[in-house]
């Protein structure tokens, strides 16, 4: 990993215009409490390139559950466009903390697709 560079990353794209998803509105949570309690660490938005940039800045990854909440429902509406997804939620595990993880979103109105990316 980069130094300085953010050890979780993920990347938007809308497979409906076929180009990056700008301005989607997202959460990072962390699994807190025994499994009991999601603990919100991050919010953000997805830039020109459907990149959020400093997700979690390095050292502070460390093995648990994580959740990525993105607003799909505000992202389409903000195009005109009915969607079927109000959001989507991709949780996941870490147990690795020095591995870089990269959480790719594809999203179209009906539909979405996520994978461990690399």
């Amino acid at each position: 990993m980069e130094p300085g560079s953010s050890p979780l990353t993920t990347h938007v794209l809308d497979t409906a215009s076929g180009l990056p998803a700008q301005g989607l509105y997202l959460r990072l949570s962390r699994l807190e409490d025994c499994g009991q309690q999601w603990t919100e660490l991050k919010k953000s938005c997805t830039d020109r390139d459907g990149r959020c940039p400093g997700l979690l800045p390095p050292g502070q990854m460390k093995a648990g559950t994580y959740k990525l909440s993105f607003d799909t429902e505000g992202y389409w509406q903000k195009r005109g466009q009915e969607s079927f997804y109000p959001y989507v939620e991709v949780v996941f595990t870490i147990t690795n903390e020095t591995h870089k993880f990269h959480v790719p979103l594809l999203l179209s109105p009906w539909s979405y697709t996520t994978y461990r990316g690399s």
